[in-house]
């Protein structure tokens, strides 16, 4: 069994493959950062060969995952890397080493998915990254900014008078006349703003979100969009698929 793991900011996102069925996942789930001892309870018995691990959560984690991979399932993980050409997918940054993992992971996911199309490749975790890919498989570049969740705790935090918000199951009037609803509406605004804006350079390009905000994100976009699950696991499995250099 193959072991994917993502280890996000905030969640760890995991599946188990088996190699022979491979288009359909055994399990999967996620877990905040807190919760990562626990995993080893799921994990111990579901006869675990092989680890593909994108991290970009920092050393502290990396190391977490491999004393838990090595110790409990006796398995030393392949951590995933950007570099500069992986599973059909062209590396365009100046330093494509520099590319987080995650993304360039999210961007074989989804040209796994729909090979040959342009695409714009959006995460929306607790940051919000939109990449676009050529048609030819290249990664032209991409665009970062504050995610959802993370807009509301700023105002919230660096102002005398904004509280707090919380989700809303409507999305708010773009000219909201309460509070509350105002900081909802600038923060989608925000989002759909940037995707929009990145959609129309883009032109022709599939437009595919993913994370836990992207269904939120998803209602308020006046384009058409694509959600997938676990881009990044897809994307680790595509690349592991192909390669075990990638």
């Amino acid at each position: 069994m193959l072991l994917l793991i993502d280890a996000g900011n905030t969640r760890i996102k995991w599946a188990l493959v088996d190699p022979q069925q491979p288009a359909q996942w055994q399990d999967s789930g996620a877990v905040p950062h807190a919760g990562l001892t626990a995993l080893a309870a799921t994990w111990q018995h579901r006869g675990v060969t092989g680890a593909v691990v994108a991290n970009v959560a920092g050393a502290a984690l990396h190391a977490q995952l491999a004393a838990l991979l090595q110790d409990v399932l006796g398995v030393t993980p392949h951590w995933f890397v950007s570099r500069t050409e992986c599973a059909g997918l062209r590396n365009g940054y100046r330093d494509p080493a520099q590319l987080g993992c995650d993304r360039f992971a999210a961007m074989i996911g989804a040209r796994a998915r729909y090979p040959a199309q342009a695409l714009l490749v959006v995460s929306c975790g607790t940051a919000t990254t939109i990449d676009a890919v050529s048609a030819a498989g290249d990664f032209i570049g991409g665009m970062i900014l504050p995610g959802l969740d993370m807009m509301r705790t700023a105002l919230a935090r660096n102002t005398a008078q904004l509280p707090q918000v919380a989700d809303a199951a409507a999305i708010p009037s773009l000219f909201a006349d309460q509070t509350e609803a105002a900081i909802l509406s600038g923060c989608l605004v925000a989002q759909t703003g940037a995707i929009e804006h990145a959609l129309a350079a883009h032109a022709g390009a599939r437009c595919i979100l993913s994370g836990g905000a992207a269904s939120r994100i998803a209602a308020a976009l006046s384009v058409p969009a694509v959600l997938i699950d676990h881009l990044v696991l897809h994307g680790l499995q595509a690349a592991h698929g192909v390669t075990s250099s990638c």
